[in-house]
C-alpha cells in the first residue's frame, strides 16, 4: 500500500509532545512491513541543521490562499525506509517557535493542508491512504472531499484521521477560514465545519475522514461522553461505527535499558544490578542525598492541569512526609514551575526540578527512578508510563485513557498487575496509592522485583498496533468506491492553484498550480493595490 502521513511534528526532526513520537515511530514500522510510507511535515526554522543538510530539493510551486499566492517548496529526506517531505515556506514556518504565538495558526496550517494535497501530483506520489494526524491536518480530509475528490488523481484516495488530544481543536473565525480556503457558506453548518459559531479544524477531520482513530481503546470510549468529549461527544457517537482506538507503542530500540547508551549502566529484567547504579548516578547528578533506601519518585511531563499536577500541588507536603525523593523534568505553566521551585528550596537534597526538554536526562531519570508518578486528569494514550515500565520504574497512574489500558494495579489476592493505579480524580486517592507503592518498595522487595520483571517483559512495541492500522487500511480499500462525479455544469476558466493532473485534458476549476505554470486569465478587482483572482464556484457535496 501507498500511505501518506501528514502531521505538524515528527521525531527526530521536531517534537513538542507525543504526536511527534507516534508519527516518527509508526511510519518506519509500516514501511518495514512492505508499504510505501511517506510523511509530510512543515519545514520549521528550528529543525536541526544536520537534517537540513541531508535534504534535497524536489519542486516548488505556489499555493492559493484566498486572494493571495504563497510560495511552497518541497524538500525530501530518506530515513529508515521512509521518505519525509518538508513543506517549506519561511513566512509561516521559519520562526523560532512551533505553535501558537503569531495569531495566524489558521493561515499556517490551512496553507499546510492545501500544500500537502497540491504537492502530491508534483512529487509523483498517489497514496491509497492519507493518514492525517490531529487538528493541524484536519482540513486535509475536508478539502479532499470538497475541492479535490472529483479529479481522477484524487478520486480513490481514502482518509484516516487520528485524534491525539481532543482538547486542542484548531478553532478560528468562520470568515477568516472561509476566505482563506475558498469554502462557501454551505460548508459552515453544524453538520459540517461550523462548531458553536466558529470554524473547527478538528471537526473538519471528524466529519470528512473515512475512518477516525484515536490513540487508545479507553480514550475512544471516553470521548463519546460529555465529560471527556470536549463538546464533540455527540458527533463522535454518531460516527461510532467509524471510530476505533488503537493503542500507541514506543520505540523499543531507543528505549531499551539493556543497550541504552544514554544511561550510566545497562541492565535487564533478569539482572537489575545496573538499575541500582543508575539510581546512584542520578542522585549524584541532581544533588540528591545518596540513599538507596529512599524511593526516587519521578515526574517527566508537560507541566499542566491535564497531567494531574493540581493533585500533587494539593498534597505535596504530605507526599514529602514519606521517605522519598522527588525528581521533576518538564516545561509548562508558571504555577507548577513555581510549585516545584518552592519544593526544591523547601526540601533540599530531596527534590530536584529541571524545567527544560532534555531527552538525554529523561533517559537517565527513567532508568534511575523507582516510581513514576502520572496522575493525569485525562490521557489519550501516554507514552511515559510505557517507557517507565520498560525501564522497570513502576508507575502510579490514574485509571483513564491509555493509562488504564497499559497499567494494571497490583492485586495482592492473585498477584496480577504491573504497577499501581487509582480511579477517582482526587488528591488523597493519589496520595494513598503513592504510599502503597512506597510501602511495597520498602517492605516487600520480593514483590517489587517481581513487578519490575513483569513490567520490563511487557510488549510496548508498535508491532501489534501497526498490524491493526494495516488491517484498517485494507478494509477501507476493499470497501472503497470512487466519489460520485459532480453534477454537470459549465466549467469556468481554470484558476492558478492546484496542479492539473497529467491525465486531465480539459482544464478543471481547482485551486493551486506550480509556479512555472502559465498565468491564467481571470476576472480581477483591486484589493490593497493587488489583483484578486476570480473566485471559483465550489461544487456542493453532501456532508458525511
Amino acid at each position: 500500500m501507498k500511505i501518506l502521513f501528514t502531521a505538524s511534528e515528527c521525531v527526530p526532526f521536531v517534537k513538542t509532545g507525543g504526536l511527534a513520537d507516534v508519527v516518527g515511530a509508526l511510519a518506519p514500522v509500516l514501511a518495514a512491513k512492505g508499504n510505501d510510507v511517506r510523511v509530510m511535515v512543515p519545514l520549521y526554522g528550528v529543525i536541526a541543521e544536520e537534517y537540513v543538510q541531508q535534504m534535497r530539493h524536489v519542486v516548488d510551486f505556489e499555493v492559493d490562499l484566498g486572494w493571495r499566492r504563497q510560495y511552497c517548496g518541497i524538500e525530501a529526506l530518506e530515513r529508515d525506509g521512509v521518505t519525509y517531505y518538508f513543506i517549506d515556506n519561511k513566512f509561516f514556518f521559519g520562526r523560532s517557535y512551533i505553535y501558537g504565538m503569531g495569531g495566524d495558526e489558521h493561515e499556517r496550517f490551512g496553507f499546510f493542508c492545501r500544500a500537502c494535497l497540491n504537492a502530491l501530483t508534483l512529487v509523483d506520489f498517489q497514496p491509497d491512504i492519507i493518514h492525517a494526524h490531529d487538528w493541524q491536518s484536519g482540513m486535509i480530509p475536508a478539502l479532499l472531499r470538497i475541492q479535490y475528490g472529483y479529479l481522477p488523481f484524487y478520486a480513490n484516495i481514502r482518509t484516516v484521521f487520528t485524534i491525539h488530544n481532543l482538547q486542542y481543536q484548531g478553532i478560528f473565525g468562520i470568515p477568516e477560514v472561509k476566505e482563506l480556503l475558498g469554502l462557501g457558506d454551505e460548508y459552515f453548518t453544524d453538520d459540517k465545519l461550523e462548531c458553536f459559531g466558529c470554524a473547527n479544524f478538528m471537526k473538519a477531520g471528524l466529519v470528512y475522514a473515512d475512518e477516525i482513530t484515536t490513540v487508545s481503546p479507553s480514550y475512544a470510549e471516553e470521548i463519546q461522553t460529555a465529560y471527556y468529549g470536549e463538546r464533540m461527544d455527540g458527533l463522535l457517537r454518531a460516527k461510532n461505527n467509524h471510530l476505533s482506538g488503537v493503542l500507541n507503542g514506543i520505540d523499543v530500540v531507543e528505549y531499551d535499558p539493556e543497550h541504552d547508551p544514554l544511561i550510566p549502566a545497562r541492565y535487564t529484567a533478569e539482572d537489575l544490578s545496573g538499575k541500582a547504579e543508575c539510581k546512584r548516578a542520578l542522585q549524584e547528578e541532581l544533588g540528591l542525598e545518596q540513599r538507596s533506601e529512599a524511593a526516587v519518585v519521578a515526574i517527566i511531563s508537560r507541566l499542566s492541569n491535564q497531567k494531574g499536577l493540581d493533585l500533587v500541588d494539593r498534597v505535596i507536603s504530605e507526599i514529602m512526609e514519606e521517605d522519598i525523593q522527588l525528581v521533576v523534568l518538564g516545561l509548562g505553566d508558571a504555577k507548577y514551575v513555581n510549585l516545584f521551585s518552592w519544593a526544591e528550596q523547601r526540601y533540599p537534597g530531596r527534590v530536584a526540578a529541571r524545567f527544560k526538554m532534555d531527552v538525554d536526562l529523561a533517559h537517565r531519570v527513567y532508568a534511575g527512578a523507582d516510581i513514576f508518578l502520572m496522575p493525569s486528569q485525562f490521557e489519550p494514550c501516554g507514552l511515559s508510563q510505557m517507557i517507565s515500565l520498560r525501564y522497570g520504574t513502576l508507575p502510579v497512574v490514574r485509571e483513564t485513557g491509555g493509562l488504564r489500558d497499559t497499567v494494571l494495579s497490583y492485586n495482592e489476592a492473585n498477584g496480577a498487575g504491573n504497577g499501581f493505579s487509582f480511579f477517582n480524580y482526587n488528591a488523597h486517592d493519589m496520595l494513598y496509592t503513592l504510599r502503597r507503592a512506597v510501602y511495597f518498595f520498602r517492605e516487600k522487595q520480593d514483590t517489587w522485583r517481581l513487578l519490575q520483571q513483569r513490567a520490563m517483559s511487557g510488549d510496548y512495541s508498535w508491532a501489534h498496533s501497526a498490524e491493526m492500522y494495516i488491517s484498517l487500511y485494507k478494509d477501507m480499500l476493499k470497501q472503497a468506491e470512487p466519489l460520485p462525479a459532480p453534477d454537470p455544469e459549465p466549467v469556468p476558466a481554470p484558476q492558478a492553484g492546484i496542479p492539473t493532473p497529467p491525465v486531465q485534458e480539459e482544464p478543471q476549476p481547482v485551486a493551486a498550480a506550480p509556479a512555472e505554470a502559465p498565468e491564467k486569465k481571470s476576472r480581477k478587482t483591486k484589493s490593497d493595490g493587488g489583483e484578486k483572482p476570480a473566485k471559483v464556484p465550489v461544487r456542493k457535496r453532501a456532508g458525511k
